[in-house]
């Protein structure tokens, strides 16, 4: 009965993702989007019929749509991109024949501009005419790695960033993985964190949030299972990524603080600070005034030209109202960051399925009721709930509790109970 339930979820998830990628095909504006839409869609509907194959036989693996989805879905268009953005491509009038996302190639330049100048960030006052969205990097300085590839190496598919991007964050979760023991994953983690359209998508076109999640997933287990000072040296380069990981950086620190103790969160607190300090200081030594303007003023709607960041999520359509609206959509933001600051002092996580939840609710409720954001951010709740969900068996067995066949990423009772 379990089993059935799981395989008619797993129909009704590989058909909306199917829908969606449709849309998306037909619909987006970007080039990008519609390559991806054009490869995802027949993917989803691949494992939606192995899935269909699989129920009405009673033969078979969950594992195997899955693996179809994620190469068929997301590898092959990322493969495809990467390969159109060559050397001798023509370039169409934008957003209609951009094989990349904007962020591919700021971070590429970043990394250019800093082995030529010292510093990541371009001075906006020598574009000689007004600036735009397109000419700032909002990172911080560590994502620059991601672009020294092509900055070595020269343009070629294989130095993309969103190579880069794809192999960081396979490297992450084999590692979080391997370090919690190699236990059974949930093929429903799986469907959040890897082959839902939300983390296809983003990793075929762009890559660089998808990264970041692999990333703070890996530091949430170290936290927890190998020494804290590790997991906070991670979280400085993922703060010096993106300040979205920063929550994650704060959930991670109040639990290791809960669980392993003053000395053990001593040496996150200190891990973190110290490598945070050098990564930061010679790009702000370099350019204090241009790291101010790209990493800070510009994300937060101060800087010298806005963020193009218009999704219609209940922030952003409260702040559309006017002034007000902009002011009320702040103060729940603010009502927000206190409820779910409230809910990890006073219920610190326990274990790396607690962190992520809590990442993931934080991060979500940012989303939603920021004045300017993004559909594509949330990817960071669903592929953090779906880490959540792999992380829970490890959990129950180190507390005692029975894990069900369900639970496991089995797919029946009897290879549960069946020794290894």
């Amino acid at each position: 009965m379990r089993r059935g339930w799981a395989l008619r979820l797993d129909l009704a998830l590989y058909a909306v993702a199917a829908v969606a990628a449709l849309v998306t095909a037909f619909a987006s504006e970007f080039y990008g989007y519609r390559m991806w839409g054009n490869f995802a869609a027949p993917a989803y509907l691949a494992a939606f019929a192995l899935t269909a194959r699989i129920s009405l036989t009673g033969r078979g693996s969950r594992w195997t749509p899955v693996w179809v989805a994620w190469a068929a879905g997301t590898v092959v268009p990322m493969l495809v991109l990467v390969f159109r953005r060559a050397p001798s491509f023509v370039w169409g009038p934008w957003p209609w024949s951009f094989p990349a996302q904007p962020e591919v190639w700021v971070i590429e330049r970043s990394a250019r501009a800093l082995f030529a100048d010292g510093t990541p960030y371009l001075d906006l006052d020598t574009l000689n005419r007004a600036p735009h969205a397109d000419d700032y990097t909002p990172y911080g300085p560590s994502m620059t790695l991601f672009g020294f590839p092509r900055a070595w190496f020269g343009d070629h598919p294989l130095t993309d960033s969103r190579v880069m991007f794809l192999l960081v964050s396979v490297a992450a979760i084999g590692t979080a993985w391997h370090l919690l023991g190699r236990p059974a994953v949930p093929v429903r983690a799986a469907h959040l964190a890897v082959v839902s359209p939300l983390t296809a998508l983003t990793l075929t076109v762009a890559g660089d949030d998808v990264a970041v999640i692999a990333l703070i997933v890996l530091a949430g287990v170290l936290a927890y299972r190998t020494g804290p000072a590790w997991s906070g040296a991670l979280c400085a380069v993922l703060v010096t990524m993106k300040l979205t990981a920063l929550p994650a950086a704060a959930v991670l620190a109040v639990g290791v603080l809960a669980t392993r103790g003053s000395r053990a969160f001593a040496a996150f607190a200190c891990a973190l600070g110290a490598v945070g300090v050098a990564i930061v200081l010679p790009v702000l030594a370099a350019d204090p005034a241009a790291f101010v303007e790209h990493v800070v003023k510009f994300p937060v709607g101060l800087g010298r030209a806005s963020s193009p960041a218009s999704s219609p999520l209940p922030g952003h359509l409260v702040a559309s109202i006017g002034p007000a609206g902009h002011t009320a959509a702040l103060v729940l933001l603010g009502l927000a960051a206190c409820a779910v600051a409230a809910w990890v002092t006073l219920r610190p996580p326990e274990t790396p399925a607690d962190a992520m939840l809590r990442v993931a609710t934080g991060l979500g409720a940012a989303i939603a009721l920021a004045p300017a954001t993004r559909w594509g951010y949330l990817v960071y709740p669903v592929a953090l709930l779906g880490a959540m969900i792999a992380f829970t068996p490890a959990a129950r067995e180190q507390t005692g509790e029975p894990v069900s066949a369900f639970d496991s990423g089995v797919d029946s009772a009897a290879e549960a109970s069946r020794p290894t």
